[in-house]
C-alpha cells in the first residue's frame, strides 16, 4: 500500500544505461564489471543488473556474500560472474561454491579455506593486493609467500588480482601512482592473470589505470567520477518528498529542534514529508537544498526524523502535496552530498525502504 505522502524515488534505467555506456568508452579493451553492492547503492540490485547485463555486463561485484546469493538467484540461468568482495569468510564455503560465486581473497587465510573447500575439485577466485588503501587485501610480500608456494594455490584457479585506488577521485593525489606502481609489481608475480584497478575515479586517470577489467560504482549510478557533477553522467536516482503543510513563520520566530534558524522577516515556509528516516542527511542544515518550482531553494532548521523545512518566499506554486526533488536531474546528488559534508556514495545508500521506487526506461 502507498501513500500520496510518502517519498518517491524514481529510477531511470535508460540513463542507468547511458552511464554504463559512456564508462564502457572510457575504459577502451577493459571490461566493465559494475559493482551492485549495497542493492546497487540503494537503487535495487535486480532490476540494475539486469539491465546492465541487457547493455553487455557480464561479471559483477557484490560485498556480502547474501548479496551474491541474491544476485545469482535474480539473474536466473544467465552465466554471469559474481565476484564477492568480502572474500571466502569463516563458513561461507558452501553457500559460495553452492552459488558459483568467485571469491575475493584478502589475506592467507582465506586462501587456505578456500583451497580446502575445493577438496572434490578445481574452484575460481580472485586475488586482493592491497596497495595502500589499508582495507582488505594481501599485503605484497603476503603475495611473494603465496606465489612461492605451490600447494596454497594447487586447487584454485586464480583468474584475477586486483586492488582498490584510496584516492582516484582525486587525481593529483600522489598515491595513485604510488598504488598503480606497487599494483604492476605485485601483479607481474602472477603472469598471464588478468588484472583489474580502476573504480569509477580510476576510469577517468588514463589508459594506464585500466588493464583487464574496471568495477565502477557511483558513476554508474549518476555520482561524478570526482565527487562532482559530470557531463558524462546522468543523474539515474530522482527523489522525491510532497509538501505536508505551507506556513508563514513570523519574523523574529525560530523553525526546528534547537532554534537552529529564525527568521529575520516573515517567511513563507514548506514542511516536506522526509528526514533521516528517509536518506535526509541531519547535517544537511544549514546549506542544504532542494529543488521545486525551477529553482533551488534553502533549507531552514534542523533536519528531523520524518521533516524538513524549506523557505518558499514569492513561490506560488508551494502547496500541500506538491512535490520537491531532494536530489536528482535538477539537483545533481553530488551537490547535495557535498552541502551535508558526505558524498554521493552515502545519499545513494542511505535511500530507505519507506521511500516507494519506481523504475522508468525498459528492464529489457
Amino acid at each position: 500500500m502507498t501513500d500520496a505522502q510518502d517519498t518517491r524515488i524514481t529510477i531511470d534505467l535508460d540513463a542507468l544505461a547511458h552511464n554504463y555506456a559512456a564508462l564502457r568508452a572510457r575504459a577502451g579493451d577493459a571490461e566493465v564489471a559494475p559493482a551492485v553492492k549495497a542493492d546497487a547503492y540503494g537503487l535495487g540490485a535486480a532490476p540494475v543488473a539486469d539491465r546492465l547485463w541487457a547493455e553487455g555486463a557480464r561479471s559483477f561485484y557484490v560485498a556480502r556474500l547474501a548479496e551474491g546469493v541474491a544476485l545469482r538467484r535474480s539473474l536466473g540461468d544467465r552465466e554471469a560472474t559474481i565476484y564477492v568482495l568480502d572474500g571466502a569468510t569463516p563458513g561461507s564455503g558452501e553457500a559460495l561454491e553452492g552459488a558459483q560465486l568467485v571469491p575475493v581473497l584478502n589475506s592467507l587465510p582465506q586462501v587456505e579455506a578456500w583451497n580446502v573447500q575445493a577438496r572434490s575439485g578445481r574452484l575460481r577466485a580472485a586475488l586482493h593486493i592491497d596497495t595502500g588503501m589499508n582495507r582488505l587485501g594481501l599485503r605484497p610480500e603476503e603475495l611473494k609467500v603465496l606465489v612461492g608456494s605451490f600447494d596454497r594455490l594447487k586447487r584454485l584457479d586464480v583468474e584475477l588480482v586486483v586492488s582498490h585506488l584510496a584516492c582516484a577521485d582525486t587525481p593529483e593525489h600522489p598515491l595513485n601512482a604510488t598504488q598503480l606502481a606497487r599494483f604492476q609489481e605485485a601483479a607481474a608475480l602472477l603472469p598471464g592473470v588478468r588484472r583489474s584497478l580502476a573504480n569509477s575515479g580510476g576510469l577517468f586517470l588514463g589508459e594506464a589505470y585500466r588493464f583487464d577489467q574496471t568495477r565502477p560504482g557511483v558513476s554508474l549510478y549518476g555520482g561524478g567520477p570526482e565527487g562532482r557533477p559530470h557531463p558524462e553522467i546522468r543523474a539515474v536516482a530522482t527523489v522525491e518528498a510532497p509538501i505536508l503543510q505551507v506556513r508563514v513563520v513570523p519574523r523574529g520566530e525560530s523553525i526546528g529542534y534547537g532554534a537552529g534558524w529564525t527568521a529575520s522577516d516573515n517567511t513563507r515556509v514548506a514542511i516536506i514529508a522526509a528526514g533521516y528516516a528517509d536518506g535526509v542527511p541531519r547535517a544537511a542544515f544549514p546549506r542544504g537544498e532542494v529543488w521545486f518550482d525551477g529553482a533551488r531553494r534553502p533549507m531552514l532548521g534542523r533536519v528531523s526524523m520524518d521533516l524538513i523545512a524549506v523557505d518558499v518566499t514569492d513561490c506560488d506554486a508551494a502547496r500541500p502535496g506538491a512535490m520537491v526533488e531532494l536530489f536528482g536531474a535538477n539537483l545533481p546528488v553530488d551537490d547535495a552530498a557535498d552541502a551535508a559534508g558526505t558524498s554521493a556514495y552515502e545519499r545513494l545508500t542511505r535511500l530507505t525502504l519507506r521511500g516507494v521506487r519506481r523504475y522508468i526506461g525498459a528492464a529489457r
